[in-house]
């Protein structure tokens, strides 16, 4: 694929790739059937041009500096990859500067994640020493993701918004909308909040949920919403394969989020397939 299609191509705002070999993925075991093997830079690029698309953003899978040196060191061999969102240890201040300051280096790194989700301390992210992590991050205009957010993170994610001036937080997976559930309507109310930051923005990703269809229709509620919220220009299309590989594989999942997209008009288009992530991350 030449560059200058990889330009006017999508931009996946949300991919993985894990070695089971190099890290230990803690939360990933045998229960999980076909995830709990390797799926490797190549397998990711080749699932991206059959779909055409043309970069995508490396995000991490586990927390811990070795994950996020293996995916910068996949980055500097994959001309695909556009950045990476990696790991800073933010429970730890003096660390996580030294850490930031070192990744910071490369011209691929572009963000931040932690597992809040898995964390035992479901307050993680209202610890004041967290909050000085993040800081940093606002200062050096790194933006910081927090996965899964509902329902434990979603109401910490948006006060933080507020409590930490200049910090960009992204809301992976629209934060993980409980959809078809009578609890959407909270989840609609927390994101509400969350939205009404101008320094949020959210990814339209990771949406599938055991027992429920994955259709444009069955979408369609918290697809609206989330334009409602936050408007094209603070979206941003990711396909969080290969989360999605136990359902179909990342074409059944890009196809139907392609048809929603769709019926915006081009420079809506263009934001949530690329212009909002080029942004965010500071992409060059």
């Amino acid at each position: 694929m030449t560059g200058a299609l990889r330009d006017s191509a999508p931009l996946d705002a949300h991919l993985h790739v894990w070695d089971l070999t190099v890290n230990r993925y803690p939360w990933l075991g045998p229960q999980h059937g076909v995830l709990y093997a390797n799926f490797s830079p190549e397998q990711a690029r080749q699932e991206l041009e059959a779909s055409g698309v043309g970069s995508a953003i490396l995000v991490q899978a586990e927390d811990s500096v070795a994950e996020t040196e293996y995916l910068l060191d996949v980055a500097d061999r994959s001309d695909w990859v556009a950045g990476v969102v990696g790991w800073v240890p933010l429970e730890d201040p003096e660390a996580a500067a030294a850490v930031l300051e070192r990744f910071g280096r490369h011209p691929r790194f572009c963000g931040v994640r932690q597992l809040v989700h898995d964390d035992p301390d479901p307050g993680v992210l209202d610890l004041p020493w967290v909050r000085t992590s993040l800081r940093q991050l606002a200062a050096a205009g790194v933006p910081l993701d927090v996965p899964d957010a509902w329902p434990r993170h979603l109401e910490q994610a948006g006060r933080l918004a507020e409590d930490v001036p200049g910090l960009v937080v992204v809301i992976d997976h629209l934060a993980k909308p409980p959809r078809g559930l009578p609890e959407l309507a909270e989840w609609r109310a927390q994101m509400t909040r969350v939205a009404r930051s101008g320094t949020t923005v959210a990814k339209v990703s990771g949406l599938r949920r055991p027992g429920a269809p994955y259709t444009v229709d069955a979408l369609r509620p918290v697809w609206e919403a989330a334009l409602e919220l936050f408007g094209p220009d603070r979206l941003m299309f990711g396909s969080d394969w290969p989360m999605t590989v136990p359902e179909g594989g990342y074409r059944p999942t890009y196809d139907v989020l392609a048809a929603l997209i769709g019926e915006l008009t081009a420079d809506e288009q263009r934001s949530i397939l690329g212009g909002t992530a080029r942004r965010v991350y500071r992409l060059s």
